[in-house]
């Protein structure tokens, strides 16, 4: 039972950062699809997905994500790692 509440307030936190990221960036959630240049493979419903947590984003996502705003996919999946978005983007 403790592992799944681990892996539940994994995907929480990794959830959070995503929507952080978006939010961050002032994008909607079709347009984040666009950003991270995954129109022709995923739609907006994705990325509601991944900020809920409900789905968990591929790791080609995962590093677009990273990427976009220049931080390590390290932050993003380690949950001990707050996520600290460079000024530009805020």
């Amino acid at each position: 039972l403790d592992e799944v509440e681990d892996l539940l307030h994994e995907a929480e936190k990794l959830a959070e950062k995503l929507l952080q990221i978006r939010e961050s960036l002032k994008l909607s959630q079709s347009e984040m699809v666009d950003r991270l240049g995954f129109a022709d493979s995923f739609s907006r419903n994705y990325i509601s997905a991944f900020e809920l947590g409900t789905r968990e984003p591929p790791l080609p996502i995962l590093l677009a994500y990273a990427r976009l705003v220049g931080i390590s996919t390290d932050v993003l999946i380690d949950d001990n790692l707050e996520i600290k978005l460079p000024k530009k983007n805020r």
